[in-house]
This record gives C-alpha cells, structure tokens and sequence, in this order.
C-alpha cells in the first residue's frame, strides 16, 4: 500500500513539473532546460511508474520463491559437506523432505551453475559431486565410490 502512494506521489510531483515548466515560458532550446526538465519530471515520471509496476518493490510470491530456492541450495551445500561431496537424488529427498522433482531440480540447477558435476557409480546410480565440499570433515559412511576411486 505504501509503494503505491509513493508511486502516485511521485506521478502527481511529475505532473506539476511539468504544468509549471509548460506555464514558464521556457523552451527547450538550451542544454539547461532540458536537463532542468529530465530531472524534475522524468526522474519522478519514471519511478512512479516502476513503483507501481513493480520494478523496485518487487512481487512479495518472486522473492518468497527465490528465498525458498536459496535456502534449499544452502541446505543441500551443508549435506554435501556431510557427506563428502557427493550427494543423490534420494539423499537430497530424504534429508530435506522434498519432492524427487525439486530435487533434482535443486541439483540439476546447481550443477547448471557449475557449482556441482554429475557422475555415475559402477552401479550406475547418479550423484552430485561438490568439489568444494569435498574438503570438509563430514560423514563418509553414504559416499557412492565413483569409477575412478579405484
């Protein structure tokens, strides 16, 4: 409700600007008046306008999915520090209550970033490896043995 009042605020601020600069006469012929124009009525004009789209504020539903997507992410890194660096599908399911499709979509989103790598046991089940989390004391007794473990 705020964002709104402030954006027509700004509108309205805009709107007198101009009315006044129309009333005053002056044209936009010098390099003074024309910046004296841009910032007392676009610069209101146009964060009213982005106010009440939404631009700076932002939609409340985007920044609560975008928290709950960082939050997985933080929560699968702290597993793959628990587990050496490799994680499952089924792993990240259990330990965090998620479906298997938010799952792999976390993991396949992650590894899309670079910040995990598929791979494959001699059984052919798939994991994620976390390189970066390889190198944290965590609990080795889960960790799949990848083909080129020997």
């Amino acid at each position: 409700m705020g964002r709104k009042i402030g954006a027509w605020a700004l509108l309205v601020l805009a709107a007198f600007m101009l009315w006044g600069f129309m009333r005053s006469g002056a044209g936009l012929g010098s390099p003074t008046a024309f910046f004296a124009l841009l910032v007392t009525v676009a610069l209101p004009a146009v964060g009213g306008i982005a106010l009440l789209r939404g631009a700076l504020g932002g939609n409340p539903k985007d920044r609560m999915h975008q928290l709950r997507r960082q939050t997985i992410e933080a929560e699968i890194l702290r597993l793959a520090m628990q587990h050496h660096g490799r994680l499952t599908v089924v792993e990240v399911t259990s330990a965090l209550a998620l479906t298997g499709d938010e799952a792999k979509g976390a993991l396949d989103e992650l590894e899309r970033r670079e910040v995990a790598e598929l791979d494959f046991t001699e059984d052919g089940v798939l994991f994620y490896t976390f390189h970066d989390a390889k190198y944290f004391k965590g609990d080795q007794a889960n960790t799949p043995k990848r083909l080129t473990d020997g």
